[in-house]
């Protein structure tokens, strides 16, 4: 019963819509513009840095006290993975925005930075090479994703850790198809655009 608790408070909490929450507190519905996304990404777009910004410490923060609740009550790191992961799904299919969201890498590195934060610092700096040298998020985020597997095989974390980050990354990767076909096509956003 525990887990299930758990489960639910970490689905829940992921699932609130700052991005959403934000943009309508300066009147904005940022779903209908820019790329329709509640994350942070089209926050910061939308809205400006300091929102963005904000947006973006939410997300994550959401999301590694999910996976906190789920290793203080559960007594696990399997079950603090499991509440992180649920939060990630809580975010991209809110209950609370029928069931849309968004791309999920703020909220999965809140979980990744409470369970590993050197993996993390990596991703950052990696992250912000591929902005700074191609100007698409979407590009990093795909990056790091891709990379996230590689180096907790590297780090050796383990098998529980491995198939987590390559859920992360199989679902990061499908969260950004439409990305992913503006970036071949052309016509992908660049960051500092509006």
């Amino acid at each position: 019963m525990t887990t299930v608790l758990i489960l639910a408070v970490s689905y829940f909490l992921g699932a609130i819509p700052f991005g959403y929450l934000v943009g309508k507190a300066k009147n904005i519905d940022i779903r209908e513009i820019g790329s329709g996304n509640i994350g942070a990404t089209n926050a910061f777009r939308i809205l400006g840095p300091f929102p963005g910004t904000l947006v973006l410490i939410l997300d994550a923060s959401k999301a590694a006290l999910a996976a906190y609740l789920g290793q203080r009550f559960g007594g696990t790191e399997f079950l603090a993975i499991l509440a992180g992961a649920t939060a990630v799904l809580g975010h991209s299919y809110s209950v609370f925005m029928n069931f849309k969201g968004g791309r999920g890498v703020a909220c999965a590195t809140g979980v990744l930075l409470f369970l590993m934060p050197r993996i993390v610092l990596i991703e950052v700096i990696i992250w912000v090479l591929v902005v700074a040298l191609t100007r698409y998020v979407s590009l990093a985020s795909i990056t790091v994703a891709v990379l996230l597997p590689v180096l907790i095989w590297i780090e050796g974390l383990g098998p529980m850790y491995l198939i987590f980050g390559l859920a992360l990354c199989v679902f990061v990767i499908y969260k950004h198809k439409p990305n992913i076909e503006r970036l071949l096509s052309g016509t992908e956003h660049r960051f500092g655009k509006k």
